[in-house]
């Protein structure tokens, strides 16, 4: 058993012990992440104290997320067509520009709600090509072999980063208030940049994206013509835009969750937050321990998400929303972990940006409505209503998905690269 173990944990860490550049640019996307999680409980603390609305809360969730769905499909193809680090470079930097404006916006006391919805969707803009530039980054980083690591351990950053950042979001708030987490966040970016700059170009697996740069339209006929030709591609870009619209909208409820239903302050709702990140930053180790993509485990993950959030809906106790945030937090990186690598090893050197462009508009690109709606429905039904509606919304997609694959597998194969996802 402990040989077993050690063998488990030397594959959990694998990407970080091999590569030198992955080890530089994960250390500094630690203390970026983690500012960002302060900035984004901030904002959706001060937008909530602004207007007492939840629908206002999911109003701040469609300018984040309004330009993914209008910019994704070009992002994917631009970034195709980029150097992917001075991609994320940028992008990064401008993201801390606008950190620090709503910083002085607040600190200075003339901030608006308008403010903070503006500087939302420029981020939701910076977004567009950050993204899927730096999952073509991290495949350059590792390479195809530690990839379905690399991609657990960034969601282990990610989550871990959600543990931390509300917490303290939470603190500082209580504390100072949210204009000096959107200052801390700011900061926090000049760690990632000099990550950035400390990477060795030269050791970078190099992409084969052929002598000629794809169109707009050219590009996005060929990434079409992918998922055409491998369905499990498109089978896990359903399920993914389905389950994050209708069920996957936590920066709505959470905060509506610890004021209205548990009738808490903001200390709360860290707590609440980090409940879900600890979960979640559990559920991405266990992913990179097991260090390969499977779509198994990713549909487990999306039904046992939505099984979580229906246990959670009539709950209205800390005690009890805890343990069941805990819950949804593993089942989420579960299935996401494993939807990315899945993609990722699936996708040629060329269309890699283009099928991480699509996977950020399913992630994102319908957010906006989901925050809308999830808004509506716990302003009329509260959190009960809005997170039964989730959970439901997440098994209904599980049992549609596990069909499809069924069907399809029979007729015909689903047309994954052979050795590179396990069924």
């Amino acid at each position: 058993m402990t040989a077993a173990f050690l063998r488990a944990n030397r594959r959990t860490w694998a990407s970080l012990r091999k590569h030198r550049n992955y080890r530089i640019f994960f250390s500094g996307q630690v203390v970026s992440v983690t500012g960002t999680w302060m900035q984004n409980i901030a904002a959706a603390w001060l937008v909530l104290q602004l207007t007492h609305s939840p629908v206002a809360v999911g109003v701040l969730m469609l300018c984040q997320f309004l330009p993914a769905t209008v910019f994704g499909l070009f992002g994917g193809v631009l970034v195709d067509r980029l150097d992917v680090r001075r991609t994320v470079i940028a992008t990064q930097a401008a993201s801390m520009a606008f950190a620090a404006a709503l910083a002085g916006l607040t600190l200075g006391g003339a901030v608006a709600v308008w403010h903070v919805y503006l500087l939302a969707g420029l981020r939701g803009v910076s977004l567009v090509l950050d993204h899927p530039a730096r999952q073509a980054l991290t495949f350059q980083l590792v390479g195809r072999r530690e990839l379905p690591n690399a991609v657990a351990l960034n969601s282990s950053l990610f989550n871990g980063a959600r543990v931390v950042g509300p917490a303290l979001g939470g603190a500082v708030i209580a504390a100072s208030g949210p204009g000096v987490c959107f200052l801390l966040n700011a900061v926090s970016f000049l760690a990632v940049l000099v990550s950035l700059r400390l990477i060795r170009p030269a050791e970078l697996v190099p992409l084969d994206r052929g002598e000629e740069r794809p169109t707009f339209v050219r590009g996005m006929r060929e990434a079409f013509a992918f998922l055409h030709r491998v369905p499990l591609a498109a089978v896990v870009l359903a399920v993914v835009l389905f389950v994050t619209t209708l069920s996957f909208n936590f920066n709505v409820l959470l905060p509506v969750l610890a004021k209205r239903t548990l009738e808490e302050g903001p200390a709360v709702f860290g707590v609440v937050t980090a409940c879900f990140g600890a979960g979640a930053l559990l559920g991405a180790l266990a992913s990179a321990a097991i260090s390969r993509a499977s779509p198994r485990l990713f549909l487990a993950g999306t039904g046992a998400f939505g099984l979580a959030e229906l246990a959670l809906a009539p709950q209205t106790t800390l005690g009890a929303v805890g343990p069941l945030l805990f819950l949804t937090g593993l089942a989420f990186t579960l299935w996401t972990s494993n939807a990315n690598a899945t993609l990722q090893l699936a996708a040629p050197d060329h269309l890699r940006g283009r099928v991480m462009g699509l996977y950020y508009v399913a992630f994102n690109g319908a957010g906006p409505a989901g925050g809308v709606l999830a808004g509506w429905l716990a302003a009329t039904g509260g959190t009960a209503l809005a997170f039964g509606v989730a959970g439901s919304a997440a098994l209904a997609v599980t049992v549609a998905a596990l069909a499809l694959l069924h069907t399809r597998g029979r007729r015909a194969p689903l047309g994954a690269a052979p050795g590179t996802v396990n069924a």
